[in-house]
């Protein structure tokens, strides 16, 4: 099975010709187990999810803030591996048909090896990687490996980031643009903030062709539809990952999700 970078893009480019913004959602996998993510990316696709993101898991990340910190501790003591990575895209994507990526800080893939990882990725059926700590200039040797299976490459771009900087980043991702609302870690907001807005409208300046998706700090239906309204994705991690940590048990924790991902699906179609 070759990657799906393809179907990625045909879901995408569904969600603009409905006149929508797409749901995006983010999940680690091995929480709170390898089987009960599984089905909880099940469920959020269920609940009108287009795209999932599966996080692995890592000891110390830069991005991610205390709620998916914890999730990431709870799996990595559980003993996931990047084979259960592999394991979770093939069953999710399997079992739905819809767009799975990783989201991967870049030790992992250089400790495991390019070509091995996304081999095993294409194989099964992932439609690529969103890498937060890998500089556009040092990303050839990935970018080559990704194309040969089908991948996606994607890149994060931030308010801080310069206009040339934006340039060189859209002129090598593929898939979509992740665009990071604000500066710090991710966690939910009160508010979105305007930067937002603005980081969309300078990576759109560049002339890229991809879609800009907007994630850190959306957490409820109110805040999808203020994003839908300005980029074509709305990304929701700490969200999930925070009702199924405050779920009585991991049954709860499924429907949770599948709920959450029904009101942020309202949101992105305007009728939150």
């Amino acid at each position: 099975m070759s990657g799906t970078i393809q179907l990625l893009t045909d879901t995408l480019a569904a969600a603009k010709a409905e006149g929508r913004s797409a749901l995006i959602a983010y999940l680690p996998a091995g929480f709170p187990t390898v089987d009960g993510g599984i089905e909880a990316i099940k469920a959020v696709f269920d609940g009108g999810a287009d795209v999932v993101e599966v996080g692995l898991p890592h000891s110390d990340p830069v991005l991610d803030g205390p709620v998916i910190q914890t999730a990431d501790d709870i799996a990595l003591r559980g003993g996931v591996k990047i084979a259960d990575v592999m394991r979770t895209v093939r069953e999710a994507h399997g079992a739905t048909g819809k767009p799975v990526l990783v989201m991967t800080y870049w030790n992992p893939i250089d400790r495991y090896g390019v070509e091995r990882f996304t081999a095993e990725l294409a194989e099964a059926g992932g439609a690529g990687c969103i890498l937060p700590d890998l500089p556009v200039q040092e990303s050839a040797l990935w970018r080559e490996h990704a194309e040969k299976h089908g991948l996606a490459t994607v890149f994060v771009v931030a308010p801080s980031s310069k206009d040339e900087r934006l340039a060189k980043i859209t002129a090598a991702g593929s898939g979509f643009v992740y665009a990071a609302s604000l500066m710090g870690v991710t966690g939910t907001r009160a508010s979105v903030g305007a930067q937002a807005r603005d980081l969309v409208e300078r990576t759109r300046a560049t002339g890229t062709g991809l879609p800009v998706c907007v994630g850190l700090g959306v957490s409820d239906a109110g805040q999808a539809a203020e994003v839908a309204g300005f980029a074509d994705g709305v990304i929701v991690g700490s969200a999930f990952v925070k009702r199924m940590l405050d779920a009585p048990d991991d049954a709860a924790g499924v429907e949770a999700v599948r709920a959450l991902a029904g009101e942020l699906a309202e949101g992105v179609r305007g009728r939150s």
